[in-house]
């Protein structure tokens, strides 16, 4: 099969989408399968033995690091070079519109992957009016996909609740031999915690729609020594809230893998999370996590067995819940145990199967079956 991959970002931007992109070309690459990529990218000019093409792109002016494709007709003659059986749509938003268009000219199917909240994104850099623009942009694309797949139920809900057709739920995968218990390091305890504290983890983006300022909330928690890992706009300020937190910048690889198996609690503090990767790298290392009760860590943490939830809008009982958790040892052992139970068939090998089978499904159905319903790809999305 041959997959073209549009991709609102990718390599060297650190990211959900990144992530699940570069798994999923590791897949076909292993399968047999070729593939191509097209994203807002001046990373590596090939990736896993696919080429990788890049489309303009600007730098957001809040978010430096943040690199935000602009439409391209070079996606058109990409595809129409390549010759796709399928077009695989990556959290598509703007580059993934030209995506959308290129393929519906081409007559070949669009698989979307729904995977960035861009309303809840939105409403937490102040933007609390833009939901129905965004709303309708998003309708735009995924009427004309032929399938999108939604990575959790509460997710799943929205999209139908905003009128986003033929939908189907695919998670996200997790790797259980780098995200493993095994790698918890004493020695590294003690560097980070070298009283003995308590560990209680972040990793993440330090960004405004992240919440990381609920952070400040554990800053005082008797017993806790706080751990930071990520970079982002937010991280200067939370430096200042935080001065006793170790912040330990971004980290990736035996580095990363090391440093989360050694947390005690896992909290995250983001609410707009349509997955959320990171919740499941901490449960697949044997960490119990403290989440909002919203998104993606519906689906993934169950309270009292591998963790705990909080409503969303009370930083009050997201710190009682992470008190609990640091007063009591053997629940922390008995969360972290059932937390490596519950995501050991989440391999991505699983996931990727599922994601090709989709593949297959959508050429099987034929195109009179993913156009009916699909606008003029000319016409402006109503209420944009």
């Amino acid at each position: 099969m041959r997959v073209a991959i549009v991709a609102e970002s990718f390599l060297p931007q650190v990211n959900g989408v990144t992530n699940s992109v570069c798994r999923v070309l590791d897949h076909l690459a292993a399968e047999g399968h070729e593939a191509m990529v097209v994203a807002p990218s001046r990373g590596p000019a090939g990736y896993a033995g696919f080429p990788v093409h890049a489309t303009p792109a600007f730098r957001l002016p809040f978010y430096r690091s943040f690199r935000v494709g602009l439409p391209s007709r070079r996606i058109t003659s990409r595809l129409a070079d390549f010759k796709p059986d399928v077009v695989h749509l990556a959290s598509p938003t703007v580059v993934g519109a030209s995506g959308v268009a290129a393929a519906a000219r081409l007559g070949v199917p669009a698989v979307a992957v729904f995977q960035t909240d861009l309303a809840g994104f939105a409403r937490q850099y102040g933007l609390r009016g833009a939901d129905p623009a965004i709303w309708a942009w998003l309708r735009h694309i995924h009427v004309r996909a032929a399938r999108t797949l939604a990575p959790s139920t509460a997710t799943m809900a929205e999209l139908e609740a905003h009128g986003v057709p033929r939908l189907r739920l695919w998670g996200r995968g997790v790797d259980l031999d780098r995200f493993n218990p095994a790698h918890r390091d004493e020695g590294l305890r003690r560097e980070l915690a070298p009283g003995g504290e308590v560990i209680v983890g972040y990793v993440g983006r330090l960004a405004a729609d992240k919440r990381v300022h609920l952070l400040a909330e554990l800053a005082d928690l008797p017993g806790v020594r706080l751990v930071v890992v990520g970079d982002g706009p937010a991280a200067p300020g939370l430096r200042r809230r935080l001065p006793g937190a170790v912040f330990c910048g971004l980290r990736t690889g035996a580095e990363l893998s090391r440093t989360l198996a050694s947390f005690d609690v896992f909290v995250h503090t983001g609410a707009n999370e349509t997955y959320c990767q990171a919740v499941q790298e901490a449960l697949a290392a044997g960490v119990p996590v403290v989440a909002a009760a919203a998104g993606g860590p519906l689906d993934l943490v169950r309270p009292g067995g591998n963790g705990l939830l909080y409503p969303p809008d009370s930083p009050a009982l997201m710190r009682e819940a992470v008190r609990r958790l640091v007063a009591d040892p053997a629940a922390r052992a008995r969360m972290g145990e059932e937390a490596r139970r519950s995501v050991l068939s989440r391999t991505w090998t699983s996931l990727c199967e599922r994601l090709v089978e989709h593949y297959e499904a959508v050429l099987g159905e034929g195109e009179a079956a993913w156009t009916a319903s699909a606008p003029d790809p000319s016409a402006a999305p109503a209420g944009a």
